[in-house]
């Protein structure tokens, strides 16, 4: 070759590459602002948080009225491309006023959070500020998280405009025994609804925010943002992890206002006797900004020596396999239906039908979420509270890109009740696999839908039907869905069986994962529904036996509770919901370490090649 003819790229044939070199920088902004990128940057990661709702407030003076928490601010973590040495405009939307103790009770709400935004190459993302915490008789406001409902008021919708993921959920509802006393919704929050109020003595708690920190470690308030506000009560609400002021408690408290920059909800107030009084506000929003470094292709070797010297060459990336389960759904109290199993995500090892793509793996530090059980139901509750509880999400690497880095399975459904009136697809019955129904007279007594939200392969299967047994007429209930089929439907003097499971092989032993919980059932002569392969548990049996909680790590839905003449619903409780559980598998020569303690990494024997095989039975981190 003549001298002066190599090429741009070192020699090297290939493709000259643009990267981002963003040496993972974070900047956060509290207050409305340009971000200037570095001029090696490309890709950025975005947090935006809206500000969150006010609590609601009195205007009545109703002895002992509590009020609706306000709703946390939308939250929304997105990986966008961006343009080096550019400034971009970050809003940070302001705290939602607290509703004042003036005016008629619809004015006695609290105020909605503003909207927080970013703008990128012509484009504005944007979370929306939280619903404002509802006033005596009257709903919460719809937002980005839903404000909690005042005094018989219900709870506001939340990912309201809808984004996906969604950026909140909704409030709880308040609850009235005038003219005694009376107590709040709490507000809802990124990470989960708003608790209704459990007594009309008790303020509803905020829905939870969500843990961010793994993605931006030296974000303000510790990463966590977007807690829902509490219900005021005689006793209060607390409020949400991640800035969600508390609920007024006792006779005459305002509550405590949503944490600055977070988009917490401000909390709900409490008074009695005559007067008004206010409640209290939200915090305001907050953006972050991480620039990444990320490259693929041909690079030459004076690139790579130039981004190693200055600290910025990316990690690499490797492919493994994976097996994702959500936590188990718990069984429904009156006469309940069983469980809905955690969703089943899986590369292999597995049902073929259910075998989704091997996953990138970045090599770090990755947050990883083992989803628990939804907790059994018991003793006296309102009627909307005897429906079994969902499970939680379990997600492989919480900071990724869903299918590509990320895996998330969701929890199930929780068991229908004999009395609750829902219908499919109300939450809570609804999941990644649904719940059962009950054998009930009340309208509405469907089963759950599965797969819900939807994800391909498909993660989850339906809840069985119930209805009433022969002669007796004695109510009998579904089952609720499994990994590989949906619960049974009730037949005659049988409770629906809950859905099968499916087996998996990633740890080189056959485990199975993700079955249904078995139905209840009123009165003598039934016979209660098993338990699906997989952890689900066996419905309860009259007189005197709980539904059976579904099996730890397994993601099984608990089985239905049992109760009869002589026995009230409350005599009895349902199985509660099995945690989750994540499996990452990786070739021998990977470097692999997990935390806490509790989890494990084995290397298999042959014929499995020496696979290193990481498991999570718990919440923790895995590094590469």
């Amino acid at each position: 070759m003549p001298r002066g003819g190599g090429t741009a790229n070192g020699g090297i044939l290939g493709k000259t590459n643009t990267t981002s070199f963003g040496k993972n920088t974070i900047t956060s902004k509290t207050s409305t602002g340009a971000v200037t990128t570095q001029p090696g940057t490309r890709v950025a990661k975005v947090l935006i948080v809206g500000g969150g709702g006010g609590g609601g407030g009195i205007c009545t003076g109703q002895s002992k009225q509590g009020q609706g928490g306000g709703g946390a601010g939308g939250l929304r973590n997105l990986e966008i491309n961006v343009c080096g040495n550019t400034p971009y405009t970050a809003t940070i939307g302001g705290a939602g006023s607290a509703g004042p103790g003036s005016g008629c009770a619809c004015a006695a709400r609290g105020g909605n959070g503003g909207d927080s935004s970013i703008v990128i190459n012509c484009t504005t993302y944007t979370a929306t500020g939280g619903g404002g915490g509802g006033a005596d008789t009257i709903d919460g406001k719809t937002g980005g998280s839903g404000g909690g409902g005042g005094r018989s008021g219900d709870g506001g919708a939340g990912n309201t405009p809808p984004t996906t993921p969604p950026q909140g959920n909704a409030g709880g509802d308040g609850i009235n025994n005038a003219p005694a006393n009376s107590a709040g919704g709490g507000g809802g929050g990124a990470g989960g609804a708003g608790s209704n109020a459990p007594s009309s003595t008790v303020g509803g708690a905020g829905g939870a925010g969500l843990d961010v920190s793994g993605c931006y470690p030296s974000a303000p308030n510790s990463g966590v943002y977007a807690g829902g506000g509490g219900g005021g009560g005689c006793t209060k609400g607390n409020g949400g992890t991640g800035g969600g002021g508390d609920g007024g408690a006792g006779t005459n408290d305002s509550g405590s206002a949503g944490t600055t920059n977070t988009g917490g909800g401000g909390g709900g107030v409490v008074k009695t006797g005559p007067g008004s009084k206010a409640g209290s506000a939200g915090g305001s929003g907050i953006v972050v900004v991480k620039e990444l470094n990320q490259a693929s292709g041909v690079w030459s070797m004076q690139s790579q020596f130039q981004a190693k010297s200055q600290g910025t060459w990316p990690t690499f990336i490797l492919t493994g396999d994976y097996l994702v389960v959500g936590g188990g759904g718990s069984g429904g109290q009156k006469e309940g239906g069983g469980g809905g199993a955690g969703g089943y995500r899986a590369s292999g090892y597995g049902p073929s039908p259910l075998r989704g793509d091997s996953i990138e793996i970045p090599s770090g530090t990755l947050n990883i979420t083992v989803g628990g059980g939804g907790a059994a139901r018991s003793g006296p509750q309102p009627v909307a509270d005897r429906v079994g509880l969902s499970g939680s999400d379990s997600v492989f690497n919480v900071c990724g890109v869903e299918g590509t880095t990320k895996i998330t399975s969701n929890g199930g459904g929780g068991g229908n009740s004999e009395d609750s009136g829902l219908a499919a697809p109300a939450s809570p019955i609804a999941g990644a696999s649904g719940g059962g129904a009950s054998g009930g007279n009340s309208p509405g007594q469907t089963a759950g839908i599965g797969n819900s939200p939807p994800t391909t392969p498909p993660q989850g299967n339906p809840g069985g039907d119930g209805g009433n047994a022969p002669g007796s007429g004695y109510n009998v209930s579904g089952g609720g869905g499994g990994a590989t089929a949906a619960g049974t439907n009730q037949s005659g003097t049988t409770a629906g069986p809950g859905g099968a499971g499916a087996t998996n092989n990633i740890t080189n032993s056959c485990v199975a994962y993700a079955g249904g919980g078995g139905g209840g059932y009123y009165g003598p002569g039934i016979t209660r529904g098993t338990g699906g392969t997989g952890g689900g548990g066996a419905g309860g049996a009259f007189p005197g036996t709980a539904g059976v909680n579904g099996t730890a790590n397994t993601g099984g839905g608990g089985g239905g509770a049992a109760n009869g003449p002589g026995m009230p619903y409350c005599g009895t409780s349902s199985g509660s919901g099995g945690p989750g559980i994540v499996i990452v598998r990786v070739p021998g020569c990977t470097s692999v370490s997990v935390a806490p303690g509790t989890n494990s990494v084995t290397t298999l024997p042959a014929p499995a090649g020496g696979c290193k095989v990481a498991t999570f039975t718990v919440s923790g981190t895995l590094t590469i």
